[in-house]
Formats: structure tokens, C-alpha cells, sequence
């Protein structure tokens, strides 16, 4: 055969692996509302970067009718491209074809891409759109998504790992996105569950839809298991590459610098007025952390999730910085079991890619409750505490309220190695409020008094004067500085200029045990 008999043999099969899926299927996935494979990935990487690979691959099974159907490419598509100039590597998964369902081909080609992301150091996105295990392949398929797994594992904590749910995800499939660092859905066409809604009626009685047992806003607000939720693959997408570009390409680099067009100093007098008079009411700490970091751009992560805690991305000073954040709009900012893992988590992701974190503290304690206690509120909250121990990246902490009790320790406290506190005025620090303190220490004498209410206010009046301020804190050191709130910019940048070069050793060990 002349080369250009091969040539065009070439041509043949790459046009075949382009037009692997029907028009028929093509058409349907566009009916839905959903892209096609190949779509997607055009949207998500720069502009004319993607290099596809194994695009020639065919799977190897026989029996069950389908060893007549070796579509080129299978019901994957591999191979890297870049995003803002930065190197991913992507799988997509092609419902087009096989209904996009898992054989041992394409669990080849999802390892290869996710091998070839560990090697180089860039992140892995998979872009999910599957019928789960191919059930002509048996146990080869189940043994491809052990493959991945593992690989998941591996490259945890190494390079950032981000999976889109854009359609099905049922099964053992689902483990794999759990695993990752990220998890979009896109609403109304993407589901994730370990048994469908027909095995569950016949297993429990209980009827319940796709939507409502594994959509996109079910997983955001109820399991936790998804932190993003889109309208469309589009949205999807675009989010992706935003998020991007607050994260480093592996363990080893720091995330990239934007250019700032907010000033350094910028002081903003309404962060003096934020802080209500009365101790009881509430305010938005999403407007507080919106002005104090650059252009007000606060980037929520697990927004719909334990909203009586803030986690996400920001800037200042053009570098990227993780914000945790009591909300005082949600259960008053405590801490209960579900924030106490969404926080634990994401700190642990800042720890993991060199990411400073910020803390803003208004925390009354932990939610009171026969539930929590249960459920295991000791344990969970534990698990807060442990990853701010564990963290070796710049820590930088500013109380804006109260910080009562074991909740101000598990707050990023100087005790458990902070390595900068900051107060406002407002602070109140202490083992619990006036009200409690004051009822537990003065007991007798309160109920002894000719006027109860009289002697206790005084009493609670004296206990704020003494111990309900951060002046305490800061003459034992365990402040650094009481600021005035419109300072508090300035102060958090200069402070993570200061970080930037921080080392820390920690003692050799495999692991730490951490509570789970």
C-alpha cells in the first residue's frame, strides 16, 4: 500500500472515530439538552488545543452481539489541550455510543489519561455522561473502574482532580467522582445514586424519582456530594475553567497571580457599621468577605450545602486564598456536623495545593442537640479541628464576634497554631456567653439577691466588661492585634506577604490517623 493509500486510510478512520455515535443518537442527546462528547470538550479547553489520543482504540470483547460493533474510540474521548494556556488533561465520556458505558477499552484509555496527569502535573477533568458498567463485559468492566479508582486515590492531593456530572452517574461509577476534589452536576440532566429508583421500590416500597434521589440539588443541599450545580453544560463548563484558575497545577507550584486592579490598601468604612449592636442579630458574612477581598469577587464553593459556613476561593491581592467563614444568617454560625465536614474538607484541599486560608470567626459553639450528639457531633467536629492542625500553609484568622468555648479552638485559635489573629473591637472571646457564664458562676449569689434581674444584669454587665472583649486575648498574646474592622484588607495582605515563605516540618509518618 503507497502512502497515500495510507494516508487516505487515515482519514477513513479518524472520520469514523468523529462519527463513532449515530445521527440518531446525536440528535437525541442534542433533544435533551446535552452536548455531545466532543462538544463538550471543544467548550471547556482553549480554542484549537485539544490533542486527542487512543483515538483508534477499539475494545476487544466477544459474545453477547457486540464484537460486530468496534466502533473506533469506543464510548470515550481521551487526550489534553489547555485552559488559559495551562495544560489539563480531559475524558469525556460519549453517550453516543454504547450509551457511553464502561468496557475494558475504556477503562484503558481513562488510565492512560489519568497516568499521563500525575506524570506531567496538570489536572484531570472528566466530563460523565455514562450507562455505568458495560454488562456485555462482566467482571472486565468492574475490574476497569477498580482501575480508575485507584488512580483516583493516587493522584489525590496531588493534581487537582474535577468531575462533571452532565448525565447519568449510577452504581459503582459513582465512586469515582466522589473521589475527586470537585463535583459539577448540570440541572435537570444529570443524576448520581448506587441503586435507581426501580431496585429501591422493590427493595424498600419507597417511590421516589431520578431527580429527587439524585439530582443535581438534591446532592448540593442534602448529601453533600456535589458542590456545584449548573443550569446547563455550557455553564458547566465555563465554571470549570473559572475555577481553574484559583488552583495550582499540582502539590508541588503555587495557584497563578492575576494582576490586581484593587488596591492593597483600599479601607472600606462600611466594614465598621457591619457588626450589629445587638450580640443576637444577624448579618451576611458573604457582604463582609465580599469587601474585604479583591473587586468583591468571593467564588462559593458547596454554596447550597451547610449554610452556616462559607467555604470558597477569592483573592487578594491578586493571589488565590481559601476563605472559611461562619455565616451568622444560618443557625447563628454554629457548627454542627455537616459544616464541620464541609469545612474539614475544604481545608484540607487549601493544604493540599499550597492555598493560604482565611478564617472569619462568628461562632457561638457547636449546634446543642440530642441528634447531633448522636450523630456523632464529637467525632465530626474533630475532624475540623484535626485538618486546621494539619495544615502547613499560611494561616490567618480574624474574629469578628464571638469565638465561645471548644468552637473558637476549632476556628484556626493561635492554640492550635494559627500563625496570625486578628480581632475587631467587637470580639468577644470567652469560655461561653455573658448570659451562660454568668447563670453557671454566680448561681447562688443571683438567687440569694432581694432583685434577681437587677443583680444579674449587673453581674452579666461586669463578665462583658472583663472577659466579653478580644483586649484579654491580645494582653495572653493569643491575639496579635485588635484592627479596626475597615483595616482588615490591608492587614490580611500584608500578613500573607509575610507567609509566603513559611516551612514547616512535621514529624515522619505514613499517615495520621484522622477521625473519619
Amino acid at each position: 500500500m503507497g502512502t497515500e493509500a495510507r494516508i487516505e486510510m487515515l482519514r477513513r478512520l479518524r472520520d469514523e472515530a468523529l462519527h463513532a455515535g449515530s445521527e440518531r443518537a446525536i440528535a437525541r442527546q442534542h433533544e435533551q439538552g446535552k452536548l455531545t462528547a466532543r462538544e463538550r470538550i471543544d467548550k471547556l479547553v482553549d480554542k484549537g488545543t485539544f490533542q486527542e489520543v487512543d483515538m483508534m482504540v477499539r475494545h476487544q470483547a466477544r459474545g453477547f452481539g457486540i464484537e460486530d460493533k468496534r466502533p473506533p474510540g469506543d464510548a470515550v474521548v481521551t487526550g489534553f489541550g489547555t485552559v488559559d494556556g495551562r495544560t489539563v488533561f480531559v475524558f469525556a465520556e460519549d453517550f453516543t455510543v454504547f450509551g457511553g458505558s464502561l468496557g475494558a477499552a475504556v477503562a484503558d484509555k481513562i488510565c492512560k489519561m489519568m497516568d499521563m496527569a500525575l506524570k506531567m502535573g496538570a489536572p484531570i477533568i472528566g466530563l460523565k455522561d455514562s450507562g455505568g458498567a458495560r454488562i456485555q463485559e462482566g467482571v472486565a468492566a468492574l475490574d476497569g473502574y477498580g482501575r480508575i479508582f485507584e488512580r483516583n486515590v493516587r493522584a489525590s492531593g496531588v493534581i487537582p482532580q474535577i468531575s462533571v456530572i452532565m448525565g447519568p452517574c449510577a452504581g459503582g461509577a459513582v465512586y469515582s467522582p466522589a473521589m475527586t476534589d470537585f463535583i459539577f452536576q448540570v440541572d435537570g440532566t444529570s443524576h448520581m445514586f448506587i441503586t435507581g429508583p426501580d431496585v429501591i421500590k422493590t427493595v424498600t416500597g419507597e417511590d421516589v424519582s431520578f431527580e429527587e434521589l439524585g439530582g443535581a440539588f438534591t446532592h448540593a443541599s442534602k448529601s453533600g456530594v456535589t458542590h456545584f450545580v449548573m443550569p446547563d453544560g455550557e455553564t458547566a463548563l465555563e465554571t470549570v475553567r473559572y475555577l481553574l484558575s484559583f488552583l495550582p497545577q499540582n502539590n508541588m507550584e503555587i495557584p497563578p497571580y492575576f494582576a490586581p486592579t484593587d488596591s492593597r490598601d483600599r479601607m472600606d468604612d462600611s466594614l465598621d457599621r457591619i457588626i450589629p449592636d445587638s450580640a443576637n442579630q444577624p448579618y451576611d458574612m458573604v457582604e463582609l468577605i465580599s469587601t474585604v477581598v479583591d473587586d468583591g469577587e468571593f467564588f462559593q464553593i458547596h454554596e447550597h450545602f451547610a449554610k452556616n459556613i462559607l467555604v470558597g476561593f477569592a483573592r487578594l491581592d491578586g493571589h488565590s486564598v481559601g476563605i472559611v467563614a461562619n455565616q451568622p444568617a444560618v443557625l447563628a454560625g454554629t457548627l454542627d456536623i455537616e459544616a464541620s465536614e464541609k469545612a474539614a474538607r475544604f481545608v484540607r484541599l487549601c493544604d493540599a495545593f499550597n492555598i493560604p486560608i482565611v478564617t472569619f470567626v462568628d461562632v457561638p459553639g457547636f449546634l446543642p442537640g440530642v441528634s447531633q450528639e448522636h450523630h456523632g457531633i464529637i467525632r465530626h467536629g474533630a475532624k475540623l479541628l484535626y485538618a486546621y492542625c494539619e495544615a502547613t500553609v499560611p494561616r490567618v484568622s480574624v474574629i469578628t464576634r464571638k469565638a465561645y468555648g471548644g468552637a473558637y479552638l476549632v476556628m484556626n485559635a493561635r492554640g492550635i497554631r494559627a500563625d496570625l489573629v486578628y480581632a475587631w473591637p467587637s470580639a468577644e472571646i470567652a469560655v461561653m456567653g455573658a448570659q451562660g457564664a454568668v447563670n453557671v458562676v454566680f448561681r447562688r449569689e443571683i438567687a440569694e439577691s432581694d432583685d434577681v434581674e437587677q443583680r444579674r444584669s449587673e453581674l452579666i454587665a461586669d463578665y462583658e466588661t472583663q472577659f466579653n472583649n478580644p483586649y484579654r486575648a491580645a494582653e495572653l498574646g493569643l491575639v496579635d492585634e485588635v484592627i479596626e474592622p475597615r483595616e482588615t484588607r490591608a492587614k490580611l495582605i500584608r500578613a500573607l506577604d509575610m507567609l509566603r515563605t513559611k516551612r514547616e516540618v512535621l514529624p515522619p509518618r505514613k499517615h495520621g490517623n484522622i477521625p473519619l
